[in-house]
């Protein structure tokens, strides 16, 4: 991706939204990246909030029974068509919160990944909520990812360094990633905690990379699609982590 030289800006100069925020003026590169984290926390936020009526309105019991109901329903393959329909969801909303013409458009974008995230969290939760230690394991699950998290994003402010280049690892990485899920759907046959340590590990890559994007490849104005990206990392990480702390239960 082209990256333009720094330039100085003055001070009531407006950066035009296709700079990139490493080459805006110190004000605007500040004022993209406490949107981005504002946008992020937001996000989480919103995630938490819809979760707790969810589950205080209808009850972790029925809200589990329904979910986990209708995946029965479904028959073998129900998880690979609700993988499936995720994925369509979160490639719709990234498209639409990196519409750099439509400011709309970028923050419906975000709202429906976390719409979306919220839906398929429901039967981990419950499960979790119901049968995986109650709601201890969920906070300690929360508690460890938001500590990789910010242990993650420290680094990546501190050392300034660009970890752009994990690009195709990390894609390789996702790739096989999905392929053991898939592969575990149709032939019915657990992934294990060696597989969910992997995918931690791999999270954390994104993180890694994500981060740095924001440093170095997002534009002024991107901080929707800059945010989603690093909201995903954080929810898959939790997902993970979540079904480790399961699984000593």
């Amino acid at each position: 991706m082209q990256r333009n030289h720094p330039q100085t800006f003055d001070n009531h100069f407006e950066a035009p939204a296709d700079l990139f925020a490493v080459a805006a003026a110190a004000d605007e590169r500040a004022g993209f990246i406490m949107k981005t984290y504002l946008y992020v926390f937001g996000a989480i936020a919103a995630f938490i909030a819809i979760e707790t009526l969810l589950f205080t309105t209808v009850g972790p019991a029925r809200l589990t029974g329904i979910s986990l109901g209708m995946l029965a329903a479904g028959g073998k393959f129900s998880w690979l068509v609700v993988l499936g329909s995720f994925m369509v969801v979160t490639w719709i909303a990234e498209k639409w919160a990196s519409s750099d013409a439509n400011p709309t458009m970028q923050h419906v974008g975000l709202g429906i990944y976390v719409l979306a995230q919220t839906i398929i969290f429901i039967p981990l939760l419950g499960l979790a909520y119901g049968y995986g230690g109650g709601l201890n394991t969920i906070i300690s699950a929360a508690m460890a990812t938001a500590g990789l998290f910010a242990m993650l994003t420290l680094a990546v402010f501190i050392t300034r360094k660009d970890f752009s280049f994990m690009r195709t690892g990390l894609a390789f990485g996702g790739l096989a990633a999905m392929g053991f899920i898939v592969t575990s759907i149709v032939f019915g046959f657990a992934l294990g905690p060696i597989f969910m340590y992997a995918i931690v590990a791999l999270m954390c890559g994104y993180i890694l990379f994500h981060t740095s994007n924001v440093l170095h490849h997002y534009r002024i104005g991107q901080h929707p699609a800059a945010a989603l990206a690093l909201f995903a990392s954080v929810m898959t990480l939790f997902w993970y982590i979540l079904q480790l702390l399961m699984s000593r239960e």
